[in-house]
């Protein structure tokens, strides 16, 4: 707060709202650029290459921002390689994971000359081995190891226990490399593992590189082209006043030495980390409701717009744009026709009125990437913010874009 607004770097936050609209999406460049330099510095001494997980905010302007600082790009899909090319990042720093890779994907992504696949099963293993042949082409692959590791966080992002979907376990991890080696098409490049998302504590990660370590050593031996080690991401952000986030040394105090031993090239997937605290969600409020046992703030971004809170039962800060004198007990709910269209639920919040701003706080990670035209409404405004200048990096969805695409059959 500057003089009781809210700033965005060196702009008002209600001067972007009064000129872009609401739901309004509102990005901090330089943010996203210190978040960057800060894990690349604790993680100097193995120079680790950071590919920025594009599922977690899919802005051209975000991706581009990282590629220009020398990022690279973790993918999941065909539409994130196309976006993460588009905007700057060169094939060679793209890894593609996921669990799900069609045969078109697997395709696209050959023929661009990615880095390497994440491969997360021994049928895909078979299926990319297949796609390299007929195209006559090399795949590079690191096969995801599952090493059963609580990584202590919400279990709908814990990624790396035995009863996630995610990987293979270190008994059936070997044999599927054995099985890659005998595909000519196949060039056996890493292992690759990521145990969860929002993660507070480094200690998970410290177990699960000792759960592979003998692993690694017995594959760099047994393989020559293998050379890379990729930790993924998750490394968690601060959401409530009494949290505290995963500060980049104390993760690399616990995961740099097995590194420095390991000889292996490291490869990090952040995508949390870098945007979530980059990004807000602005939104006005429409009317202030009494219930019984306490006020309805009704504003007009809804669970379509930031999902995180049903979804995840998660906490965002919700602060006044503008300083308010008081506080209510309540909802700030939205206007979708679901009871769990919530932004917070009973919680001391500003005594705001209709036409006052609201922000929603740490919402640059999985806020617009997530969001959707449910109750036909259209998605935010994005702007980015540097220094005093802001550019509109996204424009808002008009009532035509909703039906874009749609064709109606001959026989209506």
């Amino acid at each position: 707060m500057v003089r009781g607004r809210l700033m965005a770097e060196g702009v008002p936050v209600e001067a972007l709202a009064r000129r872009y609209g609401t739901p309004l999406y509102v990005y901090s460049q330089s943010h996203l650029a210190s978040r960057f330099a800060a894990l690349a510095e604790a993680m100097a001494p193995v120079d680790p290459l950071i590919c920025y997980s594009v599922k977690v905010n899919t802005n051209a302007a975000v991706i581009g921002t990282f590629a220009g600082l020398g990022a690279g790009a973790d993918v999941v899909s065909g539409g994130e390689l196309y976006r993460a090319r588009r905007a700057g990042v060169p094939p060679s720093r793209i890894v593609f994971a996921g669990v799900g890779k069609t045969r078109e994907e697997i395709e696209y992504a050959l023929r661009a000359n990615i880095l390497f696949f994440t491969v997360e099963s021994e049928p895909e293993l078979d299926r990319i081995a297949e796609c390299a042949r007929r195209l006559g082409r090399k795949a590079r692959i690191a096969l995801r190891a599952n090493p059963d590791v609580d990584p202590e966080t919400h279990h709908y992002i814990s990624t790396g226990k035995a009863e996630n979907k995610f990987g293979l376990d270190l008994r059936r991890i070997e044999r599927a490399y054995r099985r890659a080696a005998a595909h000519p098409s196949l060039e056996i490049a890493g292992l690759h593992m990521h145990i969860g998302s929002q993660i507070l504590n480094p200690a998970p990660y410290g177990r699960a590189l000792e759960r592979v370590a003998g692993l690694c050593r017995r594959l760099r031996a047994r393989y020559p082209t293998f050379r890379y080690l990729d930790l993924g991401g998750g490394l968690g952000i601060q959401y409530r006043p009494d949290q505290h986030p995963l500060d980049p040394a104390r993760f690399a105090k616990i995961v740099l030495p097995f590194m420095q031993a390991s000889g292996l090239r490291i490869v990090l997937e952040p995508g949390r980390f870098l945007v979530g605290n980059a990004g807000i969600l602005v939104t006005r409020v429409q009317y202030v409701k009494s219930g019984p046992s306490k006020k309805f703030i009704i504003v007009d971004a809804g669970m379509n717009d930031l999902i995180r809170p049903p979804l995840y039962q998660a906490h965002h800060e919700i602060v006044s744009v503008r300083a308010t004198r008081g506080a209510v007990f309540g909802d700030v709910v939205g206007p979708i026709c679901e009871s769990a269209d919530f932004l917070a639920q009973d919680r001391r919040l500003p005594a705001v009125r209709e036409g006052d701003l609201l922000a929603v706080m740490s919402a640059g990670a999985y806020g617009f990437a997530m969001a959707s035209n449910y109750n036909s409404r259209g998605r935010p405004a994005e702007v980015l913010v540097q220094g005093r200048r802001h550019a509109l990096v996204r424009r808002r969805e008009r009532r035509e874009d909703l039906v874009r695409g749609e064709v109606a059959p001959r026989w209506s």
